[in-house]
């Protein structure tokens, strides 16, 4: 049904060494370096990425580099948000009472476009008992990106941003595709079977499941509901109401927050992760992004009428996509030739630069084609990639404390 584009380049590093102070959450983010824009002439993707030791500060439009539109029967025309979203550097599970997955934006994805959750702001009669779905009920009007603008003209997904990845890539570890607003990072479906980070890959199951009902007089967790619902029909069909789905303990790989505890290609000592949820044929499915509630706490400033706004009170370090202002002022040097090239790269280290780099080379997909460690200055290195399939490649040059990214085109 759906034509599927790709962000033109996503900037998500695959490492599992020590990068200094530059963590997935400062890493993991489109930076528009260019001057691009997207809908409406609007500067797309992130703007900017501020970090201190606490907080990462993400600024953006809220608009993708990716085409988006029409909407059928939607009236509302994306803006520039201008959003300064702030995401924790040491997220923490919630001990506590649970947080409620809010109306509007509950995270961000890496290109700065809102995270969502699966809700559409109504609810039957009006009773705020059973609300309707917004992937059923606004599915008409999401373009070929899965998205759609808000009455106030922040344009959002609702589920998995088919446009802003390839999720079709089955056998390598999804990247991270955004943050929800707790901190804890949100992947695509795919991650290793075991949280160990064994057992190859798997589709990540959620946990949700329709529930087997004909009349909705119930809640999920079996008790009597406050007003009842119309009979599921072909006008109210299963899952029409948020309140169709039952969370079943161990029946998937995910938990009730639509997560788990696991080790990924960017955390290799582990981190609470998100996966979107899709079923066998990659079809977005309950709960898509974020079960009803946050794994983690939830700072002030990014939910709420009016978020997303937050002013920095404290000393931060910009990020550039490649290195930061605190770095050593001398960047890494080398050379990639030939470039274009249609099957051997060279790579030549400066000579005044560091021992025993390592070098990563990624497709414009995100996956991690070739790795390299113990690169010395001055010494050739030839890289045979004529089996690679054609197409636009990132080298990932790694020092302790900064990276230096070049593109080669394969032909």
């Amino acid at each position: 049904m759906f034509q599927k584009v790709f962000a033109p380049l996503l900037i998500i590093l695959f490492h599992t060494h020590s990068f200094g102070q530059i963590t997935p959450e400062i890493y993991s983010w489109i930076l528009n370096t260019n001057g691009d824009v997207g809908y409406n002439s609007i500067p797309s993707n992130i703007q900017q990425v501020q970090y201190s030791a606490d907080n990462v500060y993400v600024s953006a439009t809220c608009i993708p580099g990716y085409d988006i539109g029409p909407w059928a029967g939607n009236p509302n025309i994306p803006i520039n948000e201008n959003f300064v979203f702030k995401i924790t550097r040491h997220p923490v599970a919630n001990n506590g009472t649970l947080i409620n997955t809010g109306l509007g934006h509950i995270g961000v994805w890496s290109n700065g476009v809102s995270v969502f959750n699966p809700k559409d702001a109504m609810s039957y009669n009006n009773q705020n008992v059973w609300h309707q779905n917004a992937i059923i009920v606004e599915g008409a009007s999401f373009d070929d990106c899965l998205g759609h603008p808000a009455p106030n003209g922040e344009y959002h997904h609702h589920l998995n941003p088919t446009c802003l990845y390839n999720d079709s890539i089955t056998d390598v570890h999804s990247p991270i595709i955004g943050f929800a607003f707790d901190g804890f990072p949100i992947y695509g479906a795919f991650g290793y079977a075991g949280v160990d980070g064994t057992g190859g890959m798997k589709r990540m199951q959620s946990s949700y499941h329709k529930r087997n009902i004909s009349t909705r007089t119930t809640l999920p967790d079996g008790s009597t509901a406050s007003s009842a619902g119309p009979n599921v029909s072909g006008n109210f069909p299963l899952g029409y109401y948020i309140e169709d789905f039952e969370f079943i303990q161990g029946s998937g790989d995910l938990d009730v927050h639509n997560g788990r505890f696991c080790i990924t290609p960017d955390y290799p000592l582990g981190q609470y992760c998100y996966f979107v949820s899709l079923d066998s044929n990659l079809v977005a499915e309950y709960p898509y992004i974020i079960g009803p509630t946050y794994y983690g706490t939830v700072q002030t400033g990014n939910t709420g009428p009016g978020s997303g706004h937050n002013t920095i009170n404290e000393s931060v370090i910009t990020y550039n996509g490649t290195s930061s202002s605190n770095y050593l002022d001398k960047d890494l040097e080398y050379n990639v030739f030939p470039n274009p090239t249609s099957d051997m790269i060279n790579i030549i280290v400066g000579k005044d630069m560091p021992n025993n780099l390592h070098l990563d080379i990624i497709h414009s997909t995100g996956q991690r084609i070739y790795s390299l460690d113990h690169i010395q200055p001055t010494i050739p290195y030839t890289i045979d990639i004529s089996s690679f399939s054609k197409g636009m490649y990132f080298i990932h040059l790694f020092d302790t404390d900064k990276v230096i990214t070049k593109k080669v085109i394969l032909y």
